[in-house]
C-alpha cells in the first residue's frame, strides 16, 4: 500500500539537480501527483523516472520553464490549470548566486538572479495562493538562505534577495494565517550542490565556508518538511546553523559591519 498522502498535488522549482530534486525525493511519498519544474528538460525526465520507480502511485509530471520569463511562468500554471494539477503544496526552490565584487559583475547574470530568486518567487506566489485559499488548503515552502541575515561583500545581490525572500514569506504567512495556509522559510547555510559551481565567476577562486559548516541536502530538505509538518515560521536546517544564525540575529549593525569589512577574500 502506498504512504498515506500529506497533500494531494505537490510542485518543485529547480527541481533538476540540488535541494529542488531532494524536496522531490523527500515529498514524492507523501502526495498523489507531483510536479517537477526546471529549465533543464532531461534531468528532469531523469528524476521522474527514479521517483515512478520508487513510488509507482505518484503520478508525476514534468514542465520544462524557464522562470526568468514572465511569460513561461503564466503558461506554466495554465498547463496546470488544464491538466489538472493545481498544487497544494508549492516549493519555490529554484534560484541563482553570484559570487564577486559588485562592480565586476555582469549585469545580465544579476537580472537573472533577480528575476528568479525574487520575481519568479513571488510571482509563482501570486498566481497559485488564490487558488490554495479557494480551495480551503494549501501550504509554502520557500527556500531563502543563512545569508538573508546580514549584507555580505562579495554576494551583495544574492544576500538582498534572499532578505527579501525572508521577509516576505514572513508577511505572507501572517496573511495567510487566517486561511490556516502555513508559510516556512528555508535558510539553510553551506550546502553541496551544484550552487556554488554556478554562482563562482573564477573556477580557480572558491565560496569562502568551512567544511564543517556545510549540512548535506538529505537533513536539510527532512528538517524542513519537519518543520512545516509542526507549522514552524522559519528554520535553520543543522545545529551549527541555527547557532549562527542566532548569533548573527543578535550582533549590533555596526559590529556586524565591522566584521563583514574582513571578508575571506581580501586575506
Amino acid at each position: 500500500m502506498p504512504p498515506t498522502a500529506s497533500f494531494s498535488c505537490a510542485l518543485v522549482t529547480g527541481a533538476s539537480s540540488g535541494l529542488g530534486e531532494e524536496f522531490a525525493l523527500q515529498i514524492a511519498p507523501r502526495v498523489e501527483k507531483l510536479v517537477l519544474v526546471a529549465r533543464r528538460g532531461p534531468l528532469l525526465v531523469q528524476l521522474a523516472e527514479r521517483i515512478r520507480g520508487a513510488f509507482p502511485h505518484v503520478e508525476v509530471a514534468i514542465i520544462a520553464v524557464d522562470l526568468n520569463r514572465g511569460a513561461e511562468r503564466v503558461l506554466l500554471v495554465d498547463q496546470l490549470s488544464s491538466r489538472g494539477l493545481l498544487p497544494d503544496l508549492l516549493v519555490n526552490n529554484a534560484g541563482l548566486g553570484d559570487y564577486g565584487e559588485f562592480v565586476s559583475s555582469d549585469w545580465g547574470k544579476l537580472q537573472s538572479m533577480l528575476g528568479v530568486n525574487i520575481e519568479a518567487l513571488t510571482h509563482l506566489s501570486y498566481l497559485l495562493v488564490p487558488q490554495m485559499i479557494k480551495r480551503g488548503r494549501g501550504a509554502i515552502i520557500q527556500v531563502s538562505s543563512l545569508a538573508s541575515l546580514i549584507p555580505i561583500p562579495d554576494f551583495a545581490v544574492y544576500a538582498a534577495t534572499k532578505a527579501y525572500v525572508t521577509s516576505f514569506s514572513e508577511a505572507l504567512r501572517i496573511e495567510l494565517s487566517e486561511h490556516r495556509i502555513p508559510v516556512l522559510a528555508v535558510c539553510p547555510g553551506p550546502v553541496k550542490t551544484e550552487f556554488g559551481e554556478v554562482a563562482r565567476r573564477d573556477s580557480n577562486k572558491k565560496i569562502p565556508a568551512k567544511k564543517s559548516f556545510y549540512v548535506p541536502k538529505q537533513q536539510v530538505v527532512a528538517e524542513s518538511l519537519a518543520a512545516l509538518e509542526r507549522d514552524a515560521a522559519r528554520i535553520y536546517p543543522g545545529f551549527k546553523t541555527t547557532a549562527i544564525a542566532w548569533v548573527l540575529s543578535n550582533l549590533p549593525r555596526t559590529l556586524m559591519r565591522f566584521m563583514m569589512s574582513f571578508r575571506p577574500r581580501r586575506s
